[in-house]
């Protein structure tokens, strides 16, 4: 109690730069997710990208991120072990939060689009077991994290891949793909704009105060008209913009007959990207916020590790802008990974690839599932290359991938250890 009552402000201070230095790296590393496939299909230039991405990443870990937080923060560890000394909950989670962010910036600079949330569970999990005691990790909850990081790729790869599928009996394999892309498109705008909103709905009012309340018992019943209205109004907008894309005919020396259909999935990449964006705010924005909140808990209460705590909107707020100033410094890099080297991406594959993606993650966050949005993605890019067999994949580079996921975990462990102990060191 007496370090936290002497260093509290310090160590409070020191938890807010390692926690924006974590979401650097998340913005830094993870902004391939979201915007690699928009970047590696030519739908989107890299400052379109990014530009879409601050908008969108801002708006999800802000609107959406509250409900993940919580399983960060109160799900991994047992706080009824270090009651008598909070001050090494808040060592452990400034070890954790520098540790992760390390790793990220190692990643980053590498190119290697390693796990944000395999890097954090890691590290907390490394600090707590040999810096407290084996009996302080929560090893049923960090199995049934590790069991997501398994599920996310297979559910995302069998949402994309089916996408895909869809796609090729509707448009790509009929007599008039243009004239069919044309029709069917919007109802894929549609479904965009509906899955956004409904997350935002069900999620973001818990943060904004709002409430819309249509007489059904089930708030997700009552979620669905507006969801509904904002999935016509993003159809419509589509369908304005798909209006204004003439059909081009190309000459007969092999040229690709899907060129103009192409330009259309390129115009719906715009709502996927914003789509998958969004999502991926809303679901990695709590492996930065989420050890900052259990910090700022212990600090404000003078010492006292509370089971439950309210998210304080400025946490959220400093996550937030951590992974944008991150992605639009550094995010160039990773995204040339996913979007170029696992198989070869065009607008409608990576539409596929970025709406299964998205739908998983927004799944996920809804239900407060920590998962990876790297696996995530990689699956679903799986997904629609295996929907073409699986020589449309690079197999070496997918085995390099998951090598970098196997690190991640002792890497996150490893460092937070060492920081936990300098850490304690310097202030115990």
């Amino acid at each position: 109690m007496e370090i936290i009552a002497e260093h509290g402000h310090i160590l409070l201070i020191l938890g807010c730069i390692f926690a924006f230095f974590m979401a650097w790296g998340i913005g830094a590393n993870d902004v391939a997710n979201a915007m690699g496939t928009s970047v590696g299909s030519g739908a989107l230039t890299v400052k379109q990208a990014i530009i879409i991405a601050i908008i969108f990443e801002f708006a999800g870990a802000y609107l959406a991120g509250g409900e993940v937080t919580s399983t960060i923060r109160k799900g991994i560890l047992d706080p009824a072990l270090i009651n008598n000394e909070p001050q090494l909950l808040v060592f452990g989670m400034m070890a954790a939060l520098l540790a992760a962010g390390c790793w990220l910036l190692i990643a980053s600079m590498k190119g290697w689009p390693v796990s944000t949330t395999h890097s954090i569970v890691g590290a907390l999990v490394g600090f707590a077991a040999v810096g407290i005691s084996v009996d302080a990790v929560n090893w049923s909850k960090v199995g049934t994290i590790v069991a997501s990081w398994v599920v996310s790729p297979l559910l995302a790869g069998t949402i994309s891949y089916a996408l895909f599928v869809s796609v090729q009996k509707l448009i790509l394999d009929t007599s008039n793909p243009f004239k069919n892309a044309k029709k069917y498109v919007p109802m894929y705008m549609f479904f965009v704009g509906f899955m956004i909103a409904m997350v935002t709905i069900l999620k973001g009012l818990k943060n904004t105060g709002l409430d819309f309340d249509f007489g059904f018992e089930s708030k997700f019943i009552n979620a669905m008209p507006l969801a509904a209205v904002a999935g016509i109004a993003v159809a419509v907008v589509g369908g304005m913009m798909l209006s204004r894309v003439q059909e081009k005919f190309e000459s007969d020396d092999g040229g690709n007959r899907f060129a103009n259909v192409e330009n259309l999935f390129a115009i719906l990449m715009i709502f996927t990207a914003a789509a998958m964006a969004f999502a991926h705010g809303s679901n990695d924005v709590a492996n930065a916020v989420g050890p900052l909140a259990a910090i700022a808990s212990v600090i404000e209460s003078g010492g006292e590790v509370a089971k439950k705590s309210m998210l304080p909107p400025w946490i959220l707020i400093l996550g937030g802008l951590g992974i944008v100033v991150g992605l639009a410094t550094y995010g160039f890099k990773v995204m040339a990974t996913i979007g170029k080297k696992i198989t070869e991406l065009t607008p409608s594959r990576g539409f596929a690839a970025e709406l299964g993606a998205a739908t998983t993650v927004v799944f996920a966050s809804t239900w407060g599932l920590p998962i990876s949005t790297t696996h995530t993605l990689v699956g679903a890019v799986l997904g629609v290359g295996l929907a073409r067999g699986i020589g449309a994949l690079n197999l070496k580079v997918v085995g390099n991938i998951f090598m970098s996921w196997v690190v991640t975990l002792p890497a996150g462990a490893g460092f937070a250890i060492i920081f936990f102990f300098a850490l304690k060191g310097i202030f115990g």
